[in-house]
């Protein structure tokens, strides 16, 4: 595997498939991950995205969903289908709670919506090829996910999972969800919750929060976790154990 100095110690280079239609976005990607030290190949299409990925064997995959001949999710549904187990990164401008939902189910370990901040993509591939270290190589990939009452909290990638299938939330009650859980045991104040959940939206009433909090509280229902207010200290997740 090609190497890169650093420190005068050569570090192996992460092998990177990058399955991206958009030309242009496709180039800045290549561009600016090889900088970063990952051996890059890109691709556009769906079809030579499976075979380059079967040949290949990446440490990591980012996998665009809108793709031709074969979208992001046929894509990856084969591939887990013939037994491919790389991590994969999707990368999309379709952001909504469903299509993350359905690219998790499919076999996706991640999922990053454009527009992105690139140190964060580089974070993210990096803890997944971390965590899917091989454990006959002696480097076991460090506890990522907790669980809590009958949720599992993946810490990298930042998804909940109930009952092994990924809770479809909002992105304002997940970004609840990860505030709370930042903290287990200790109660958030409302003031706090509003500044994550809310940043910067200065036209969002205040008790806003509390519809939220409200919303949660009914998906919370029967997974042995319970949302709970501290009058004067905020809110708490406390498992029902």
């Amino acid at each position: 595997m090609p190497a890169a100095r650093r420190d005068g110690a050569k570090v192996p280079r992460m092998q990177l498939l990058l399955v991206e239609d958009d030309p242009t976005m496709q180039a800045t990607l290549h561009r600016a991950l090889s900088r970063r030290g990952m051996e890059v190949t890109a691709v556009g299409d769906g079809r030579v995205a499976l075979t380059q990925w079967t040949d290949l064997q990446p440490d990591a995959v980012v996998l665009d969903l809108t793709l031709p001949s074969l979208d992001g999710l046929q894509v990856l549904q084969q591939a887990r289908a013939r037994g491919l187990r790389t991590p994969v990164l999707i990368l999309t401008a379709r952001g909504t709670v469903g299509d993350r939902v359905l690219g998790l189910n499919a076999g996706a370990d991640d999922y990053l919506p454009k527009p992105f901040d690139l140190d964060e993509l580089e974070a993210r591939l990096r803890a997944l090829v971390r965590r899917s270290a091989d454990p006959a190589s002696g480097v076991p990939a460090a506890p990522s996910t907790v669980q809590i009452g009958a949720i599992r909290y993946d810490k990298d990638s930042g998804a909940l999972y109930l009952h092994g299938e990924v809770m479809e939330l909002t992105p304002r009650e997940l970004a609840l969800m990860h505030a709370l859980l930042a903290q287990p045991g200790h109660a958030v104040s409302k003031e706090r919750l509003y500044e994550l959940v809310f940043p910067g939206q200065l036209d969002v009433q205040y008790e806003a929060i509390e519809v939220v909090v409200y919303r949660l509280r009914k998906k919370l229902a029967g997974t042995g976790l319970t949302l709970m207010t501290l009058r004067g200290l905020g809110y708490l997740l406390r498992t029902d154990a």
